[in-house]
């Protein structure tokens, strides 16, 4: 009997029943602490994802024209549908659904639709650990660089009988998630001029000596638009102002030097890219090359020819007001063996007033029609359009409309040449717009009366310390723009001008013309 008793007491069979059935409780609490974690982890997920995915599509339209905010919703609304998974309503559709947004009546950048609220921003603090205030609010559309998405919260109940997440309820051990995303939009352009210009519509502090006129006013007004602006070159020790302008760091493998820049500003195939996050400057530079950068366009032939191969071709049309004095008729003339403005020759008129940026931007007021004016000199009784009779157009409008009749192949009632284009037909002194046979070939790929650069807020930038007459780094660009050459440029000096008529400018209230330049991406930032 001892010795059975004994044997029982020594054997161990069956101890891992026990043990099991002692560990049983912690082992299912564990698993269904891991069932919690991952379905909390997938939830989290979906709702990143998704609110991700809602922010870079709305980004993306983040264009900084007047409709950005309306575009930007309806890119939330119907380009984007995610569904979320393992919260309490099960499988939820994380999109703004149908009707008007709501809009926050103390923050009208906010709105909220369906399962997704938003905020339009005009920055985001530097540090991604510091919260974004409603001091990073945009005002506008047109301010608007950044967008913040966040689900509605979703609720979520464990299985686990304590909650697993800081919000868990104390009482039923549920708990909320949600997901926030801040996207934002980079723009920037490929194939531009290394130039830069200060915005001539620059406001400093509610005011700027363009009468008040903002940037985005200049594109769209047309008698705003067919403002005359002298573009004027300073010397190294001068300061930066409205109207002035330089030159960018020309891309990598272009070589250094006045000739080089000048090369990559006469070109009709330029390789640099630039972004609006920031542009580098080059100035300090030799301008002579500069002027002749800029003249090629009008088939006049570059000092030491310099510019001798098709791509620094002329415009289609070089009708500019000028005839050649002396030199070979047989050869491409340069700047001073041509003769300007002389009997008979004109070329697109001035401003009659220049009210404004210091007598360098004029009031819009130049004359186009009338016995001895440019219209009649150039072309006589040739029919221009009848709007032309009550609203001035711009001189881009007038320069587009002479290359039309050659471009479609044919002519405006009454020609005085039947055999001609506009551009081809003689002024009364014998100019033409078509350029001399001895330069290049001209281009017809694209405008080169057109010149392309970056706006900078200049006086703005000197006022926060940078020197723009070093090479500085990182200047943040306004818009990129373009502008019409008006006229050859008459001087080779440090404060050598640029008469020209802005075009249009990158997103805001442009025109798109620009597009083909723009290298447009919407990017997460948190």
């Amino acid at each position: 009997m001892l010795r059975t008793i004994r044997a029982f007491w020594h054997d161990q069979s069956g101890i891992a029943l026990i043990l099991v059935s002692v560990m049983l409780p912690a082992i299912i609490g564990l698993s269904l602490l891991a069932i919690d974690m991952s379905r909390m982890n997938n939830l989290d997920n979906d709702l990143q994802k998704g609110t991700d995915a809602l922010a870079l599509a709305a980004a993306a339209e983040l264009s900084g024209r007047s409709d950005s905010w309306t575009r930007a919703e309806n890119a939330i609304t119907n380009l984007v549908s995610n569904n979320t998974m393992f919260s309490d309503g099960g499988s939820v559709s994380l999109t703004a659904g149908t009707g008007a947004a709501t809009t926050d009546a103390t923050y009208p950048a906010c709105r909220s639709k369906g399962q997704i609220s938003w905020c339009y921003l005009a920055s985001i603090p530097t540090n991604d650990s510091d919260p974004i205030t409603s001091a990073n609010y945009a005002a506008s559309p047109i301010t608007t660089r950044f967008i913040q998405v966040w689900a509605q919260p979703q609720g979520f109940t464990p299985m686990f009988p304590v909650s697993v997440s800081s919000s868990g309820n104390a009482t039923d051990k549920s708990y909320n998630l949600t997901a926030v995303s801040v996207a934002g939009f980079t723009s920037g352009v490929c194939n531009y001029t290394p130039v830069f210009m200060c915005n001539p519509y620059e406001m400093v502090n509610g005011t700027n000596t363009a009468g008040g006129v903002t940037l985005e006013q200049a594109v769209t007004d047309p008698a705003i638009h067919r403002r005359l602006i002298e573009l004027r070159m300073v010397g190294n020790s001068a300061a930066y102002g409205p109207g002035n302008f330089g030159f960018l760091q020309p891309p990598d493998g272009v070589g250094n030097g006045a000739q080089a820049l000048a090369q990559t500003i006469a070109t009709s195939k330029p390789l640099g890219c630039y972004s609006a996050q920031g542009v580098n400057t080059k100035t300090g530079q030799n301008t002579g090359p500069v002027q002749d950068a800029f003249n090629v366009r009008f088939g006049i032939n570059a000092s030491g020819n310099a510019f001798n191969t098709p791509e620094y071709g002329p415009a289609e049309n070089v009708r500019k007001g000028g005839v050649r004095s002396n030199g070979n008729s047989n050869q491409c003339p340069q700047y001073n063996q041509l003769t300007f403005n002389g009997p008979g020759n004109k070329g697109l008129p001035r401003d009659q007033t220049t009210p404004y940026m210091g007598g360098r931007m004029g009031a819009g007021d130049y004359l186009l029609l009338g016995q001895g004016n440019y219209w009649q000199t150039n072309f006589g009784s040739a029919s221009y359009p009848t709007a032309w009779d009550t609203t001035t157009p711009t001189r881009y409008e007038v320069y587009k409309y002479e290359r039309a009749a050659l471009a479609n192949g044919t002519l405006p009632s009454s020609p005085p040449n039947a055999a001609q284009s506009l551009v081809g037909v003689q002024s009364t002194g014998g100019e033409v717009g078509t350029p001399p046979s001895g330069c290049q070939p001209p281009v017809t790929t694209v405008d080169r009366r057109l010149i392309y650069g970056a706006l900078l807020n200049c006086t703005a930038l000197e006022a926060a310390g940078y020197d723009l007459n070093g090479n500085s780094t990182n200047l943040p660009v306004e818009a990129f723009a373009s502008f019409f050459l008006t006229e050859p440029v008459a001087s080779a000096s440090s404060d050598a001008s640029v008469m020209v008529e802005l075009v249009d400018i990158s997103g805001r209230e442009g025109q798109g013309t620009l597009d083909n330049f723009l290298r447009n991406e919407a990017q997460l930032y948190r």
